[in-house]
């Protein structure tokens, strides 16, 4: 989103045969520059839609890079294709807008600039890669997408990149757009006296024509009204609780657990990555309470079959399940296939037609207590971070800006959890002849308490 009067001068100087330089000031609009120019250590930027964050976070990348030789910076994102997909594009503009000599390495997601100055672009979407980030040094850290962040967004901050920006004086600065749950470490960030606080929106950025307009025209089409959460949110960048964005109706008091019934039957159900993780989760559902349980939960990335098969070899020993349910998309059925033929597993292909009906249905579970997760959870943690995109009124399907792999998992194995089927244990019913010899010996008792009382009244005189 280059400024109209930088893509004047850089097309006069290109027709002039002269290079164009790159200037901060020219190519970002106002609130972008005052947010980018300051130089508090830790900073926090809370923006709507369509506000021109990304074009922000590469301009500042840039601009330090060229300025400060041999500096170090970081960009991170929950996915590295996000990283490469939201800023790594934005900085590749830059460079070729204005013939900056960057040498790109694909494979490791680096840029190195001439004057030896480094961008490295990454991932950290579990709390496993926070330890990647130990032992370096770095002028600046950039995490995006920060509301869409677990809870172990805090480690990575505190623990590791506070000291990685140590030596050289460095800062850190959080981006994003405001969750449907004002809460987390992003939102106290950006409400805390420790943070500078910057804040701008669609209707700041200079590059998109009759904003108000066009929201108007938004709104009709959604048949939504100014007062919509999701447009306050969205479009005006404010915390609002907005519970009905999220597409799970997880309840951490609700539906947190702390001991486990003794007579669960166990289903699994497996979800299959590779950029994204492997996940499987462990249903219990009971006989007696009519309840499911998530009773353990295993995720990891970039796996091979063999490191997945031993696992779910681990777990079928461990809980000896009566079903297990695997996603068969894009190459899951083969992998299944491999799984039953070659490790006599026996896996079922997970049905993932009717997705969102049987969310609504777990939803149902959710809301009345009957689907059991620990707080503590990587699912429960996921499930206040999925999120609906809504396409128009009474039409929806799930963001991809956040990506849940255990809640898929959830979902294919509670489809086969039969707890609403299970009657309580019956009582025992005494047969005739049972019932019969139990009043008389009750009636011979009754006697003998009689006679002896009678024999204790003539003793007694």
């Amino acid at each position: 989103m280059v400024d109209k009067r930088a893509a004047n001068l850089i097309q006069e100087l290109k027709s002039r045969g002269e290079k164009p330089k790159f200037v901060l000031e020219d190519f970002c609009f106002p609130q972008q520059v005052k947010f980018i120019r300051d130089t508090s250590r830790y900073k926090t930027a809370v923006c709507s839609r369509r506000a021109g964050k990304s074009t922000a976070c590469a301009a500042d990348l840039v601009d330090l890079a060229l300025r400060k030789p041999k500096s170090n910076q970081l960009y991170i994102t929950l996915t590295r294709g996000n990283a490469k997909r939201l800023v790594w594009k934005e900085v590749e503009n830059i460079i070729q807008k204005f013939g900056l000599k960057v040498k790109a390495n694909i494979s490791d997601l680096s840029m190195t600039f001439e004057n030896g100055s480094m961008i490295y672009y990454a991932g950290a979407a579990t709390k496993d890669e926070v330890d990647k980030y130990r032992g370096f040094s770095f002028d600046k850290v950039y995490l995006d997408e920060a509301q869409s962040f677990r809870p172990y967004i805090q480690e990575l901050i505190d623990d590791v990149l506070s000291y990685a920006v140590l030596d050289r004086g460095g800062s850190i600065v959080l981006i994003g757009t405001p969750g449907p749950i004002p809460a987390g470490y992003f939102f106290d960030a950006s409400h805390s006296d420790g943070w500078k606080n910057f804040k701008w929106t669609i209707f700041d950025n200079i590059h998109i024509p009759d904003v108000e307009g066009r929201l108007a025209e938004e709104r009709k089409r959604r048949g939504i009204k100014e007062t919509d959460p999701v447009y306050l949110r969205e479009a005006l960048g404010l915390w609002v609780q907005d519970s009905d964005s999220l597409v799970f109706k997880y309840d951490r008091n609700l539906n947190h657990y702390t001991e486990l019934p003794s007579d669960l039957v166990y289903i699994f159900g497996v979800d299959l990555g590779y950029n994204d993780a492997d996940a499987i989760a462990i249903l219990g559902y009971s006989k007696v309470d009519k309840k499911v349980y998530l009773v353990e939960e295993y995720i990891k990335r970039k796996q091979n079959i063999t490191e997945l098969v031993n696992e779910i070899k681990r777990l079928v020993e461990k809980y000896k399940p009566i079903r297990i349910e695997i996603d068969a998309g894009a190459l899951g059925k083969k992998i299944a296939e491999e799984i039953i033929r070659r490790h006599q597993i026996p896996v079922n292909a997970a049905e993932k037609h009717r997705k969102l009906e049987f969310i609504e249905l777990l939803n149902d579970d959710l809301r009345t207590g009957k689907l059991m997760i620990k707080r503590e959870s990587v699912c429960a943690q996921d499930m206040v971070l999925v999120q609906w995109d809504i396409l128009e009124k009474d039409r929806r399907t799930i963001s991809k800006g956040f990506h849940s792999d255990v809640t898929d998992a959830v979902l294919y194995g509670w489809r086969y959890c039969n707890h609403f089927f299970n009657e309580p244990t019956p009582i025992k019913v005494k047969t005739g002849e049972q019932q019969v010899n139990a009043f008389w010996d009750k009636e011979a008792k009754r006697v003998d308490d009689k006679k002896n009382n009678v024999i204790a009244w003539w003793d007694d005189l």
